[in-house]
């Protein structure tokens, strides 16, 4: 498993979030990103997360945060363990009363919780073989610097102006 970080959320050419994942040790460029395609509610959780922001009430993700904390359990770590046909999987790895136990989740779901929380994130090594890319270094122009600006800005409109109440069931 390799340790990674929230690069950031960006949208893609279908206006669809994706959250960008990291190495820890990339510090060279160009360096790899993880793309994971994500909901826009899921989105908007990740980034308030991400941000240190708080919702005007609580989301789906503090929720989970409160009941961890109300039943003394720490989520120790998230891991992004297999990518098959397209769809990633991950893990919750928490320490309870009762033990160590390991729950299958959606990746965004581990990620905008261990954004919460400070818990490490990971990514399985065939996983960013398999869904790996190299940061776009500048010398490809397949999309004009402007228009993936204008993407990145639209996405960040989207998110000022969200409303938790949206998601309401």
């Amino acid at each position: 498993m390799v340790p990674v970080r929230v690069l950031g959320l960006v949208v893609d050419a279908r206006m669809q979030p994706v959250v960008l994942l990291t190495p820890l040790d990339s510090d060279e460029r160009p360096r790899t990103l993880v793309p994971i395609w994500v909901g826009a509610q899921e989105a908007a959780s990740i980034s308030i997360a991400v941000n240190g922001e708080d919702a005007p009430r609580p989301l789906s993700h503090d929720l989970m945060q409160r009941l961890l904390h109300a039943v003394g359990a720490t989520l120790d770590r998230v891991d992004v363990t297999r990518i098959e046909e397209g769809t990633f999987y991950a893990e919750l790895s928490l320490t309870t009363s009762a033990g160590h136990l390991r729950i299958d989740c959606r990746p965004s779901d581990g990620i905008a919780l261990a954004c919460r929380v400070g818990a490490p994130l990971f990514v399985a090594e065939a996983v960013i073989a398999d869904a790996g890319v190299l940061e776009d270094d500048g010398t490809d122009a397949a999309e004009p610097e402007e228009e993936a600006e204008e993407k990145v800005a639209e996405f960040r409109r989207f998110l000022d102006e969200v409303d938790p109440e949206d998601f309401q069931g």
